[in-house]
């Protein structure tokens, strides 16, 4: 798999005058989420108890630096099952993966953890039950991506993947009495929801899953950046081309407001001419983005004069999941003091 190492030089940016005041909206809630926070401690204490190398199918979460730095720590992350040695440490990623990966790993004698975010595990679930009860399912998300994948592998042949809100006014299903839409959990919002409204207009007896599948991160972080795009200029997103919540950061951003939107990895990505005549720009970060990457992004907007930081907060986040059950207990078997991800457990 393609990592990236750290940037360890970038050119300042300069300091140039605006017609007004300079100043950063940063967006809050941001970053880590406790499912993330949980797969990446899975890892982390994977190594720590068995040793490296540990394996991970996929990147843990959508984030280069994330997996360059586990890299460093012993990691390997691999495409398949079939890549990792018989009989050695797996840890399956945040996104999920379909009973046939679980049994492929079995198949090897691999000694699996399941860091499978627990809101990922429910439409796992809701699939399986709605397939067992002879449910058509249309499950709104992106082909191809490794969750929409594992989800649809719990129900092969009860799954139709809608992949944007055009593809509803075409999608054809056998019964249109007994069918239900399920979605990835890291779309827009209010993309999700037009793809459901349109898909109600053509089939008027479609079934809701009994909770919204939009995880609270996801939900969180869009409806802070709608707040902070209609007062910014510009706005700058933290998260990598393959985290489809940091994607849909930016788009929310320019629907919502902001005169221009931008995704970076590194604060040596934020470009010179992207300040030019701004006065207000406003910064976020994907659900799989550790603040760290924030913060510098927010040291080097400062020595371009945008040291003026306020946060604009929309709401409070303390959830917290257990880890894996293989890693709640420590070599002795006595309770791990880090057997709760999230980010409050490691403060």
């Amino acid at each position: 798999m393609p990592s990236r190492r750290r940037p360890t030089e970038r050119a300042r940016l300069e300091n140039r005058p605006v017609d007004g005041e300079k100043r950063v909206l940063l967006a809050a809630p941001r970053g880590y989420c406790a499912g993330v926070d949980r797969a990446v401690v899975a890892v982390e204490k994977a190594l720590d108890r068995y040793g490296a190398p540990v394996y991970v199918r996929k990147q843990i979460v959508h984030n280069i630096h994330v997996v360059t730095e586990l890299e460093a720590k012993g990691a390997i992350f691999v495409e398949e099952v079939d890549e990792v040695p018989e009989g050695a440490h797996i840890v399956f990623s945040a996104h999920g993966v379909s009973p046939a990966v679980v049994q492929g790993a079995a198949d090897r004698g691999l000694h699996a953890i399941d860091a499978t975010c627990p809101l990922v595990t429910k439409v796992h679930r809701e699939a399986v039950r709605f397939a067992r009860d002879d449910f058509e399912i249309l499950l709104i998300g992106h082909d191809g991506h490794e969750e929409v994948e594992g989800t649809a592998g719990h129900a092969p042949e009860r799954v139709t993947i809608v992949n944007n809100p055009e593809e509803a006014d075409t999608v054809q299903v056998k019964d249109p009495s007994k069918v239900v839409w399920l979605s990835q959990t890291t779309l827009s919002v209010d993309e999700t929801m037009e793809t459901v409204n349109r898909l109600r207009t053509r089939f008027p007896e479609l079934h809701n899953p009994p909770s919204d599948d939009i995880c609270y991160a996801t939900q969180n972080r869009q409806v802070a950046i709608k707040k902070v795009a209609k007062d910014a200029d510009l706005v700058i997103v933290v998260g990598s081309a393959n985290s489809s919540n940091s994607v849909r950061l930016v788009e929310v951003a320019l629907e919502y407001g902001a005169k221009a939107a931008y995704r970076v990895d590194y604060a040596d990505e934020v470009k010179q001419e992207w300040l030019d005549g701004v006065e207000t720009v406003g910064v976020t970060s994907g659900a799989s983005v550790p603040e760290v990457l924030v913060q510098e992004v927010l040291e080097a907007l400062s020595e371009a004069g945008y040291g003026d930081v306020e946060e604009v907060r929309t709401a409070e986040e303390d959830l917290m999941f257990s880890l894996p059950k293989e890693l709640r207990q420590d070599p002795s078997g006595q309770r791990d003091e880090r057997a709760l991800g999230g980010r409050a457990a490691r403060s």
